[in-house]
């Protein structure tokens, strides 16, 4: 097993959740980070006073599938996370060792 972190503009989670989903993908989580991505528009980029540096809110979604479904899914994230700027995101892929079912 494999597991998928991608760093996305927010404006661009709606259409990869929805195309990872009807390709059947469905162990994904959603989670709100600062980062560093170059904002898209003024309105999308913040200044952060902890870190000193110019932020924006993006998506880290985390998504595990098999191994033989990777270059699948990380396709569409590429297609779907599409801004139309050189430097629209991130994807990572790292080996799953050990998955252990929460029962009960």
């Amino acid at each position: 097993m494999k597991e998928i972190k991608a760093f996305i503009h927010r404006n661009r989670i709606t259409d990869v959740i929805h195309a990872l989903k009807a390709a059947g993908f469905r162990n994904l989580s959603i989670v709100d980070v600062k980062g560093m991505l170059k904002a898209l528009d003024n309105k999308e980029q913040n200044y952060s006073v902890e870190l000193g540096s110019a932020v924006i809110t993006e998506m880290k979604l985390e998504l595990v599938c098999e191994n033989e479904r990777i270059d699948e899914a990380t396709q569409l994230i590429q297609q779907h996370a599409h801004t139309g700027q050189a430097d629209a995101g991130w994807i990572y892929v790292t080996d799953i060792t050990q998955a252990i079912r929460i029962d009960g």
